[in-house]
């Protein structure tokens, strides 16, 4: 079963959990987009939930499909969100970040009772690190963080957009791709990222995730810490 099908089956049976009167986080790449598809879909045959994106790229895909959008300032708390990976570890670990949207998808995913993580087969790992990891920075910082990310084992890359400018998130900030290779502790290097001054956030979710659904060949599993 191609890649494709495994995200929507993924996508699509996390769209199944949404519960009239939720407020729900809508994660953004391209598995969560199969899931905010569905729930439109959910939408129109006359559930009622009201949804909080995590990028202005699910933003505008949820107005398309119907769902009513609300920010954090209205509802602090979030029912559930469901939300793609790049990685996933055995304790739902995550590495996020590649779309760019992780420090709105990190601020959804801690304010959210129940985060539904959903991936293709390829997403699991027994262990972290081969996906580089995103650290957003403010620019004015990045020298400073390049020189700890190495110091940390990692060699940073500055993300650019196909014309060789420097990517820009919603939030106005630079990525780093940091590839660490193993990252053997995941939560310390967390930290260690965290209390580097400069870094606005980092694509390591460490026990943010309750479940994760895979799509694997024609069925979903789904795995839990």
């Amino acid at each position: 079963m191609a890649n494709g099908q495994e995200k929507e089956a993924a996508g699509r049976a996390a769209a199944e959990l949404a519960r009239d009167g939720d407020v729900v986080g809508l994660g953004t790449g391209s598995t969560a987009y199969f899931a905010v598809v569905a729930l439109g879909e959910r939408v129109k045959a006359g559930l009622k939930i009201i949804g909080i994106p995590t990028s202005l790229q699910t933003a505008d895909l949820a107005r398309a499909v119907g769902i009513r959008l609300t920010t954090l300032d209205e509802h602090p708390e979030i029912d559930i969100t469901i939300d793609g990976a790049d990685e996933v570890d055995p304790k739902l670990n995550l590495i996020k970040g590649g779309g760019g949207a992780l420090l709105r998808e990190k601020v959804v995913a801690f304010a959210s009772r129940k985060m539904v993580v959903v991936a293709d087969s390829a997403k699991i790992v027994a262990v972290l690190g081969k996906f580089p990891l995103p650290v957003e920075v403010i620019s004015f910082a990045r020298g400073v963080v390049e020189r700890k990310i190495v110091s940390l084992g990692a060699s940073p890359k500055l993300r650019t957009k196909p014309d060789g400018s420097a990517y820009l998130t919603d939030n106005g900030n630079q990525i780093l791709d940091c590839s660490f290779g193993e990252i053997a502790d995941p939560p310390a290097l967390a930290l260690a990222l965290s209390n580097t001054p400069g870094i606005v956030e980092h694509g390591l979710f460490i026990g943010l995730a309750s479940v994760t659904l895979v799509g694997r060949g024609d069925r979903v599993e789904e795995l839990r810490r």
